[in-house]
């Protein structure tokens, strides 16, 4: 297993970078003493306070965004329509609100563990398809809000799957629901065919 990202990689300023050299990193969970991982293969970047999609947006502060506030190399977790839990990676200093959304892995790690958790046993392709799909993977939820990157529990970490910049793909993230120019910004980042992708892909 190679080293972990170290804490320089999470706290620049530039979280559109970070989004597109996350791809081919490998993410990892260490969840009652069962190790689970997967290439990252799909992310969406969110540039608060001027990003209309981001929870952050117009400096908004809530207990449930706090954690975007933080340092960058931490986790954010929070629920989707009450029923999915998802990861979010915070990246630049403090008080930036930077982050981003891990939302499709290609699974290669702990396959029987997973497979348990999803309840899924007869194509892989879809235990890590989606952000919500992904943390139930991985065996992550909103407890794990705030956890280090550099602890033992959740973790990433470089490797050689890196990508060429013509096998990555710029669209418009999923789920906009407003009008402006920041609902269709470029800024979910995904690999060209790869089947694990969430959304119909080029």
């Amino acid at each position: 297993m190679n080293k972990k990202l170290t804490i320089d990689f999470y706290q620049r300023d530039d979280v559109i970078t970070i989004a597109t050299e996350l791809l081919g990193k490998d993410l990892y969970s260490m969840i009652d003493g069962q190790l689970c991982g997967g290439k990252i293969i799909e992310t969406e970047a969110y540039c608060g306070p001027e990003d209309r999609g981001s929870h952050a947006y117009n400096d908004r502060k809530t207990p449930r965004n706090e954690m975007m506030y933080r340092s960058g190399g931490l986790v954010y977790m929070y629920i989707c329509y009450g029923i999915h839990d998802m990861l979010n990676i915070v990246t630049g200093e403090e008080g930036s609100s930077h982050a981003i959304l891990i939302r499709a892995i290609e699974p290669h790690t702990g396959l029987d563990v997973m497979r348990a958790r999803r309840n899924i046993f007869n194509k892989d392709q879809r235990l890590c398809q989606g952000p919500g799909a992904l943390t139930k993977a991985l065996g992550l939820n909103k407890t794990h809000n705030g956890f280090d990157l550099q602890g033992d529990i959740i973790w990433l970490s470089d490797c050689e799957n890196s990508f060429r910049n013509d096998q990555i793909i710029a669209s418009a993230r999923i789920g906009m629901n407003f009008e402006g120019p920041y609902k269709l910004m470029p800024w979910r980042f995904y690999i060209k065919g790869n089947p694990y992708v969430s959304r119909p892909h080029l």
